[in-house]
């Protein structure tokens, strides 16, 4: 097992700067995502970390020990990558076989290893197959079997089901969870995807232009994103944002939006009379007002779109000059061209400030 430290790490190509003093703490065991949009880096970092890409500064240490100058197969990792990268005139016992042979591990040790890991992952019926006799997710399994047979202090995952159909996702998902679990390895897993993100991770480190926009556990980056571009990137549907206009009102503010306001407290936000803010609102926090009721804090409008999710059903309507989205049960949901209300709960909001996108939390 082994903690890893990314300390003022960057990634330089020429005069192009796709990191930028990436400073990190992976705690022994514990499994953390990289997530962000094409092109952030998180690629980039993961294979500076195995070893595959140089660095141009910084330090990266794995085990109390700084790897920069050492070759991959001496930093103790094990990578799986988005392609399986098998060799299709082996089988799958020689595939999972190739890395410990290399090393001159001894046949016996050799085949009590593979029959530990095949067991472990379900591949005993393959094992005399070759690679394009397997589906997708059983060759997916087959290179998870030959990073972990190495028996690696860290296992780094670069999108590894991203080639994989969605219900063959989900299989997989829960499989490196159960093995996480199962293993404790110190876990680096890399996702464009966000509910991988959230439903894998002990914590998401979400990054942006070659930085850390926000780290904090599943549930931190969702109830509290630190940014605008956090809040818009976690969440699904989306979250809506609606520009607004701060004015005091008594002890607490009015939010002015175009045809409305919304009153909150002094104390869970930090405002200021005449700040330019935007609110953030996820279409699951907002609530249908009663029939005739004069709720205060109501978003209104007519339904132009109802999308069927289900158990659920999006509304999309305009208000404020805004596409506004709405998660209601699928059973009441409103027509197309129907009135609608909903109420807005002040424990609910995000504010961000226009200039900075930073978050306004108290």
């Amino acid at each position: 097992m082994a903690t890893i430290v990314c300390s003022h790490v960057d990634k330089a190509y020429g005069a192009v700067n796709v990191i930028k003093d990436f400073n990190l703490d992976v705690a022994d065991q514990e499994f953390i995502v990289f997530l962000g949009p094409s092109g952030c880096g998180k690629s980039t970092l993961l294979r500076m970390i195995a070893g595959l890409e140089d660095i141009s500064g910084g330090d990266v240490i794995i085990g109390g020990k700084t790897v920069n100058d050492l070759p991959p197969r001496d930093r103790g990792v094990a990578m799986v990558f988005q392609n399986y990268a098998l060799y299709p005139h082996m089988t799958i016992y020689d595939n999972i076989a190739f890395g410990l042979k290399r090393m001159k591990i001894s046949s016996p040790e050799i085949d009590t290893r593979i029959r530990a890991v095949s067991s472990t992952l379900g591949l005993d019926p393959y094992l005399d197959r070759k690679p394009n006799a397997l589906s997708g997710g059983q060759q997916q399994r087959v290179a998870i079997a030959r990073a972990m047979i190495k028996t690696p202090r860290v296992f780094l995952f670069d999108e590894p089901l991203s080639n994989l159909d969605a219900k063959l996702r989900n299989h997989m998902r829960v499989e490196i969870a159960r093995l996480h679990q199962k293993l404790k390895t110190t876990t680096v897993y890399v996702t464009h995807d966000q509910l991988e993100a959230m439903t894998l991770a002990d914590r998401i480190v979400l990054m942006k232009d070659g930085g850390i926009e926000q780290v904090g556990t599943p549930a931190e980056i969702y109830e509290r994103p630190r940014t605008l571009f956090v809040a818009g990137f976690i969440g699904t549907p989306n979250m809506n944002f609606i520009d607004a206009m701060v004015k005091a009102n008594g002890d607490g503010w009015l939010l002015c939006v175009e045809g409305a306001s919304f009153a909150v407290s002094g104390r869970r936000f930090s405002l200021s009379d005449g700040q330019k803010i935007v609110l953030g609102i996820r279409p699951a926090d907002l609530e249908a007002a009663a029939a005739g009721s004069t709720e205060i804090n109501c978003v209104t409008g007519k339904a132009d779109l109802v999308e069927f999710h289900g158990n659920d059903a999006l509304v999309t309507f305009l208000f404020a000059d805004k596409e506004i989205g709405a998660l209601v049960k699928a059973g009441g949901c409103p027509k197309p061209g129907d009135d609608v209300r909903f109420v807005v709960n002040e424990g609910r909001m995000h504010l961000f400030d226009r200039q900075t996108g930073l978050t306004l939390l108290a």
